[in-house]
C-alpha cells in the first residue's frame, strides 16, 4: 500500500454514471454493485492495481487518485481501452434500458488526502470537467457507444500530443469546457469512433479556429490564375473600363431584323474620365 503523506503529483480519473436518478431503487443498487467491479477488472487487464489508488465512493461516481509513477500512458490508453470492452461485455447481456453507461475524465496535479476526501485544485478541476456539458452532450449524440472520455489540457499535451499513447491527437476533439468558476479547454474522446464530429472547439484569441475532423488532412483547394486574378484585381481607376455598373450611363441600341453576330462580343462598360 502506498503511503500518502502531503502533496503529490497525482493523476485524478473520475467516472460517473448516465441517468443514475432515473431508476428505481434496485436499479441504482445494480449500479452501484457492477461499477467497482467493470473498474477493478478493467484495472487488471491494463495491467494497473487499484488498490494502490485513494478512491472515493459516491452513489454512481467514482474518484480515483493515484501518484504518478511512469505509467501514466497505460491509463489514458489501455485502462480506457479495457474499460470500454467491460462496459460492452456487461451491457451485451441487458436489455437497452438496463444499459450501463459512463462518462470518465482523467486530469492531473497535485493533491493530498484530507479528512473528507482530497485536497488539491487538481480535484476542484476534475470535478467541474466531469459536469462539463460537451461531455453529456457526447453521450447523448452517440447512443451505441457506452463510454466517453474527457482529457483535461494538460493531460491531453502531456501524454497524447506528447506521443506517449496508441491515441493520436486526431482521435480528440477540443471543447470548451464553462462550469461554475472553471473556464478552459478540454478534449472529448469517444472509445471505438475517435473524435466526436459533434464537438464544438474552443477558439483563443491569437489563435486559428481549429478544422473540422472531418476535414483534418485535405489539401486545400488550388486557386485557378482567373480566380486569382479576379480577387487581386486593383480597385483603384486605371486605363481601359472599370467594373462598376452605372445605370444612368448604359445605352441601349435597338436593332430591327436579324444581326450576323458569329465572332462578335457584346458588352457594356462606363468609360472613365
Amino acid at each position: 500500500m502506498v503511503e500518502w503523506n502531503g502533496f503529490f503529483p497525482s493523476l485524478c480519473i473520475a467516472v460517473d454514471a448516465e441517468s443514475y436518478g432515473r431508476n428505481n431503487d434496485r436499479g441504482q443498487t445494480e449500479v452501484q454493485h457492477d461499477l467497482p467491479r467493470l473498474l477493478d477488472r478493467a484495472a487488471r487487464g491494463a495491467g494497473l492495481d487499484r488498490t494502490e489508488w485513494l478512491i472515493q465512493r459516491k452513489g454512481d461516481e467514482q474518484l480515483a487518485v493515484r501518484r504518478q509513477d511512469g505509467t501514466d500512458p497505460r491509463l489514458v490508453d489501455d485502462y480506457i481501452r479495457y474499460l470500454a470492452a467491460e462496459l460492452r461485455e456487461h451491457n451485451a447481456r441487458r436489455v437497452p434500458t438496463a444499459r450501463l453507461r459512463l462518462r470518465a475524465v482523467i486530469h492531473q496535479g497535485l493533491v493530498a488526502p484530507a479528512d473528507n476526501g482530497f485536497a488539491g485544485t487538481a480535484v476542484v478541476v476534475t470535478a467541474r470537467l466531469l459536469s462539463a456539458r460537451p461531455l453529456y452532450d457526447a453521450l447523448a449524440d452517440h447512443p451505441g457507444s457506452d463510454l466517453v472520455l474527457l482529457l483535461s489540457d494538460d493531460v491531453f499535451r502531456s501524454l497524447v500530443a506528447g506521443g506517449h499513447t496508441t491515441l493520436s491527437p486526431e482521435d480528440f476533439a477540443p471543447v470548451p469546457v464553462e462550469v461554475k468558476e472553471y473556464r478552459g479547454a478540454a478534449w472529448l474522446h469517444v472509445p471505438g469512433r475517435g473524435a466526436p464530429a459533434a464537438a464544438h472547439p474552443p477558439v483563443t484569441e491569437g489563435t486559428q479556429e481549429p478544422a473540422d475532423p472531418a476535414t483534418r488532412g485535405r489539401p486545400e483547394p488550388t486557386e485557378s490564375e482567373a480566380d486569382r486574378d479576379r480577387r487581386t484585381a486593383p480597385s483603384v481607376p486605371g486605363p481601359g473600363f472599370d467594373q462598376q455598373f452605372r445605370a444612368a450611363e448604359l445605352k441601349v441600341t435597338n436593332v430591327n431584323g436579324s444581326v450576323d453576330a458569329r465572332g462578335a462580343v457584346f458588352g457594356f462598360g462606363s468609360p472613365r474620365g
